[in-house]
């Protein structure tokens, strides 16, 4: 009965499951979401996540926290484990990747809102911190970072 109710899980209960090499390969699965009558938040932390330059293909060390209210379906945690380690081998910069996180996962699991943030190690004395958001605030939307006027 177990296994019946969940035969669309390819990943969980399965220690031979390979990493995928790319985000391209992964697969995200989701399972039914048994309290859609509430809203309710679900965080994840990946602390260990890596990438590489796109330019030096040095490895960029970082954290990301991924935050969502689901609708229809949630994540299923061991999927994205498995799709977020696939970007050990991709060369993008930090900006891309926090937003094609947002996207894929938005388009896996249709939440009602997703937060996606990446704090990445810093290189060369700088660090960055990308947010981004599902629904969209859309262009020119609420700054994290408010405008200052330039220098006289």
């Amino acid at each position: 009965m177990k296994r019946r109710k969940y035969a669309g899980l390819s990943l969980l209960g399965r220690s031979e499951t390979s990493l995928p090499g790319s985000p391209s390969h992964a697969r995200l699965e989701t399972f039914p979401n048994r309290n859609r009558s509430r809203d309710y938040w679900v965080r994840f932390e990946c602390a260990d996540f890596t990438s590489l330059c796109p330019v030096t293909g040095q490895p960029d060390f970082g954290r990301i926290s991924i935050e969502y209210i689901p609708d229809e379906s949630c994540l299923e945690s061991k999927a994205l484990k498995f799709y977020l380690a696939s970007y050990r081998n991709e060369r993008r910069f930090n900006e891309e990747i926090a937003n094609r996180i947002l996207d894929d996962l938005v388009a896996a699991c249709h939440p009602r809102r997703l937060i996606v943030k990446a704090e990445f190690a810093p290189r060369g004395g700088i660090g960055i911190s990308i947010s981004a958001e599902h629904p969209s605030e859309g262009a020119g939307g609420s700054a994290v970072f408010p405008r200052q006027s330039p220098p006289p």
